[in-house]
């Protein structure tokens, strides 16, 4: 343990965790690597000088909170906005940017200074067999049937649309034989098969832990492997639905990188559930560990009067410290805001460079090998 430090960066840096762990998965950190996370920074080297929340933004008992003004979003609107709409009904493709009723939906359909409208495609249905407290999909025990013909209207969306990053996410399906692992790997083939450019990245469930499943996204061909681990871990059994579990989703995010090292692997961590710094810092460790290499944290929103209430609204100063802690335990990319979601657009550049300057690595060593040989 190190003597204790007034300033939490420093304190990270004086424990030298690297800037740039490789992207290989868990097995592929060192053993000094995996003992410097061990032995990382704790709860009073980071958090003696962390910003703390007002009491008027925590939660009373029996009280409702008011929603801070940095969490008002403008009315989406815009001929971009309509347009996209439009072309999804006509498809018959449903986005989890309606269904979670995400506060970013303007900007991210609106598009705007040479950006491309783009949304967060949701397949198999928009009706979930699971429960989770937080979450505004619906719920149901037996959803209709997959759609055979949805793998091929998402690619003829996608290629319509002309982006050149797109997210997929879909709901879990328990009620079906593989959880629906080959209907979304084959959506994103599809999306591949029309523009092989294109950058896909896939937001999947956890397919009740099953490898078999797992790697079967990991290797359709998308170059990002998102799966959230929503919250810490002491907040599992409040928070998400019983069949989802803290170390099961570490274990997704470990295992798609295990049969895919190329891949790039992403997780999203909801505050102001009830969590405590310690727990939010203990999360970060365990999804670095896992070898993840892009973390997102955002405000958690109630969306109805009958889902999981707010504790607190976290300021944005405190979303900075986090982001600056997630950048000095060496995530490769940290995104942490109040209205920051897992597939917020604004994250989209950031991604994109880190997959193609791999990409880059990844030709230049295969040439290298060529001329050796």
């Amino acid at each position: 343990m190190l003597p204790f430090c007034r300033n939490p960066l420093r304190a990270v840096k004086e424990f030298r965790v690297l800037a740039s762990v490789p992207s290989r998965g868990k097995a592929s950190l060192t053993p000094e690597q995996m003992e410097m996370i061990r032995s990382g920074p704790s709860l009073s080297e980071f958090i003696q000088t962390a910003p703390l929340t007002p009491d008027h933004l925590k939660r009373k008992k029996g009280e409702r909170l008011r929603l801070p003004p940095w969490l008002k979003t403008d009315i989406p609107v815009g001929r971009e906005f309509h347009r996209l709409r439009r072309d999804l009904r006509g498809l018959g493709l449903t986005t989890v940017c309606e269904e979670a009723k995400c506060p970013n939906i303007g900007e991210c359909w609106g598009g705007g200074e040479g950006r491309p409208a783009t949304a967060t495609i949701m397949v198999m249905g928009d009706q979930c067999t699971r429960g989770c407290r937080f979450c505004s999909v619906k719920t149901a025990r037996s959803p209709p049937p997959l759609d055979p013909a949805e793998p091929v209207n998402t690619g003829m969306a996608v290629a319509k649309w002309g982006v050149d990053y797109i997210v997929i996410t879909s709901v879990d399906r328990d009620d079906v034989e593989d959880m629906g692992a080959d209907h979304f790997a084959r959506t994103v083939e599809e999306i591949k098969k029309r523009n092989p450019v294109v950058l896909v990245e896939g937001l999947t469930p956890d397919f009740q832990g099953r490898k078999d499943c797992i790697a079967r996204v990991a290797r359709s061909g998308l170059e990002v492997y998102a799966h959230n681990i929503e919250t810490v871990r002491e907040l599992h059994w409040l928070v998400r639905d019983p069949r989802a579990g803290y170390r099961q989703s570490l274990e997704v995010l470990e295992h798609a990188k295990q049969v895919n090292p190329d891949l790039v692997t992403k997780s999203s961590i909801m505050l102001g559930c009830g969590e405590t710094d310690e727990q939010v810092l203990q999360t970060l460790n365990d999804l670095r560990k896992s070898g993840v290499d892009c973390v997102t944290l955002g405000q958690y929103m109630q969306p109805t009067k009958q889902h999981l209430k707010v504790k607190e609204y976290v300021p944005p100063e405190k979303f900075k410290f986090w982001e600056d802690v997630g950048e000095r335990l060496g995530f490769a990319y940290t995104a942490s805001g109040p209205l920051v979601r897992s597939s917020y657009k604004a994250g989209e550049f950031y991604i994109k460079n880190i997959v193609e300057k791999r990409s880059g690595r990844r030709e230049t060593s295969h040439h290298s090998n060529l001329s050796s040989t």
